[in-house]
């Protein structure tokens, strides 16, 4: 039998695939061909298999070899199926042990001296793997911290191809070959972030944790100076922690766009990406893999955009459909794939281009239409999914020279949002939903938490008057978080 099994992984969004690398050689004329809808990254893997394994001492067949990968109508891109050809190729010729092969998951780009590259995705690519029932997968060295966070696998992290030949049983010597590591991750410092800091803004600080408790979005207005951006920053910090779960999902994320992945971190994650930023910036895409945008890397944390108006009105229109399902499917012609993105959303803007209107001793130079054109960016649904819109003012300079901290620091801002949050979630046992910020409008307009006609009764004239739309009603009915 002339005909070796292995296996890989192919990444869909965050989704992984179970892929049967299968390596046949047959008595014509010698070539090397991969077959199963490859890309032009994997087609490429035919030479950088051949030079890895000569110039690893291996023995590469003569003959006419077939790789193909199964199921042949997935698409597969990148160059982490470079182990897994190697590995069915050598195994195919007698060099590895078939059966050792057949049962190992393997995952790494291979470099033309036979050394191990790292790939992105490592980490949903093993979890995937997981949920399989594999329980042994080699990767590269430099990917084997993050590969061992998903548990119940036995993770065998090689520096070179040799190495890998050896562990299926190759009489065959292994120098000592230099690792490739991947570039630090340099982390920011979250202990200097805190809501002491935050000075005269004591109603911005109370919607701060009115959102954190009850998952709602919302939109800071007000001139530049006011400290928008230093309330934005401080959210992620009142946030429960993330828990093992959603942790992992945030890290496979980040494993997705390349990032080293060292550990599970608890802190919700927070994405700022600049007003210049694309449709295709915030939610993702590709022309043949896909990649995260920012919506889908703010996955259980905060998403910010400050100055709101600069941006693309197709970017922020974008944001319509996840801030309602909390997920984003990116369709291209060669594929299709869906990303995670529960976030919660905050917005800031100034009050006019100048940034002066309405501001006390400040002049505006704006003329009326212009500062309308300038509030007209945010079309009217998006607004309409912001629950709370707030306005910030300035503070004034006794205030912001006399070196007083806010009465409100970031731990205790967490310990009353916890509160909140655990009374929401037995409030809403029964139910799908821990937070207000989730539960769909009609249970809260004919449920039994349904608020007394009395204190309805301005809300309604509003709707009847088409003052408010709809789902502006059920996000004022949504508003009031226990916060404790």
């Amino acid at each position: 039998m002339s005909t070796a099994r292995t296996w890989a992984v192919a990444l869909t969004g965050v989704d992984g695939h179970m892929v049967e690398v299968e390596a046949d050689l047959s008595n014509q004329t010698p070539g090397f061909q991969i077959i199963g809808l490859p890309d032009k990254a994997l087609g490429e893997a035919a030479q950088r298999v051949r030079n890895a394994c000569v110039n690893a001492g291996l023995d590469f067949p003569r003959r006419r070899l077939t790789v193909n990968l199964s199921p042949a109508n997935l698409p597969k891109a990148g160059s982490g199926f470079d182990l897994s050809v190697a590995v069915a190729t050598l195994a195919t010729g007698g060099a590895l042990r078939r059966e050792s092969v057949r049962s190992t998951v393997h995952i790494g780009e291979l470099g033309l001296d036979g050394r191990l590259r790292p790939v992105p995705g490592v980490l949903p690519a093993v979890y995937a793997a997981a949920r399989a029932g594999f329980t042994r997968v080699i990767v590269p060295h430099a990917n084997a911290t993050e590969a061992r966070l998903v548990p119940g696998v036995e993770v065998r992290a090689a520096v070179s191809l040799a190495e890998v030949a050896v562990a299926h049983g190759a009489d065959l010597e292994v120098d000592d070959t230099e690792p490739v590591v991947l570039p630090a991750r340099v982390d920011a410092a979250d202990d200097t972030v805190d809501l002491a800091d935050v000075i005269g803004q004591d109603e911005a600080v109370d919607a701060l944790i009115t959102a954190a408790a009850g998952g709602h979005h919302m939109m800071l207005s007000g001139p530049p100076g006011a400290g928008k951006t230093m309330l934005a920053r401080r959210l992620p910090g009142i946030l429960p922690p993330l828990t093992e779960t959603e942790a992992l999902e945030v890290a496979a994320i980040r494993s997705l766009t390349g990032d080293a992945v060292t550990r599970l971190d608890a802190l919700p994650p927070f994405e700022a990406p600049h007003h210049t930023a694309s449709a295709a910036a915030l939610v993702g895409g590709g022309s043949r893999a896909p990649r995260p945008g920012a919506i889908v890397r703010a996955h259980r944390g905060v998403l910010f955009l400050d100055e709101t108006p600069e941006f693309q009105r197709a970017a922020l229109d974008a944001l319509r459909q996840p801030l309602e399902s909390g997920r984003i499917e990116i369709v291209r012609a060669g594929f299709a794939a869906s990303f995670p993105a529960q976030f919660q959303l905050v917005l800031a803007m100034n009050p006019c281009p100048c940034g002066n209107y309405g501001v006390r001793g400040a002049e505006c130079a704006c003329p009326p239409a212009a500062i309308r054109r300038y509030a007209g960016r945010l079309s009217g649904p998006l607004r309409d999914r912001v629950d709370i819109d707030l306005q910030v003012a300035r503070v004034s300079a006794s205030r912001a020279t006399s070196g007083e901290r806010s009465t409100m620091s970031t731990s205790e801002a967490r310990e009353r949002v916890a509160r909140a949050r655990a009374a929401a979630a037995e409030r809403w046992r029964a139910s799908p939903w821990r937070v207000n910020g989730e539960v769909p409008g009609e249970r809260l307009r004919q449920g039994a938490l349904r608020l007394p006609p009395a204190v309805r009764a301005p809300l309604d004239r509003a709707l009847e008057r088409g003052a408010v739309t709809l789902r502006a009603y059920d996000r004022v009915l949504r508003i009031p978080s226990i916060v404790l």
